[in-house]
């Protein structure tokens, strides 16, 4: 599990633009990319200015807001790439699906938590559950036709007690369905690119690798 142990607004401003690392929170006016709309650090106005970068560099950031996005270290994004690439169709897009089949990924993508480093959390305390067995790993890969609900012992606690009404009025991705008075959601089918609504450009990570 990849634990980001500094100011994770630092990690938006660096790719320059929101990453949703801090829920609500980037939503609200208090967004970093709000106040300070470039770079981190003691160059980082001047080199908002720069006009061209390497084929490399531009390789290499895309890889980079990938990672961060998802929460991977570069061991495991590399593998993750490793079996995108001996999969059947375009590696790119199977490096997407891959990520996305992430449980701390359905977690968050279900609207059980606010961002996927808090689903992490979740996940490592318990609270979760895969087809009715509690599942402690958030880089687990689920499948079709799992079902991922919140344990039962968890849902009359503080937290989860508020979260139900929440999940009434929440959307899900279209591969998914969330039956929110059950707090339990279900993995209608593998994404598709067209149905991962991240903004990155999945053929530059490719070329990266491919060097």
């Amino acid at each position: 599990m990849a634990r980001q142990t500094g100011p994770v607004c630092r990690l938006c401003r660096r790719e320059g633009m929101k990453l949703f690392l801090k829920g609500e929170r980037c939503l609200s006016p208090k967004c970093a990319i709000e106040k300070r709309a470039f770079p981190p650090g003691l160059h980082g106005r001047r080199s908002q200015f720069r006009q061209s970068q390497s084929d490399y560099a531009t390789q290499l950031r895309e890889k980079q807001r990938a990672r961060r996005i998802y929460g991977v270290f570069e061991r495991q994004f590399r593998r993750y790439y490793d079996m995108a690439l001996n999969m059947r169709g375009q590696t790119g897009a199977n490096l997407l699906t891959l990520l996305e089949r992430r449980l701390d990924n359905i977690v968050y993508r279900l609207g059980y938590a606010d961002s996927r480093a808090q689903a992490r959390q979740l996940i490592n305390h318990g609270h979760v559950e895969r087809n009715g067995r509690r599942l402690d790993i958030a880089s687990a890969l689920v499948d079709e036709g799992d079902v991922i609900g919140v344990a039962e012992r968890s849902r009359n606690n503080g937290y989860f007690g508020t979260l139900r009404e929440v999940l009434e009025h929440r959307s899900v991705p279209s591969w998914l369905s969330l039956n929110a008075a059950e707090m339990q959601g279900t993995v209608l089918s593998l994404p598709t690119r067209e149905e991962i609504q991240v903004p990155l450009q999945e053929q530059l990570i490719v070329e990266f690798y491919s060097r």
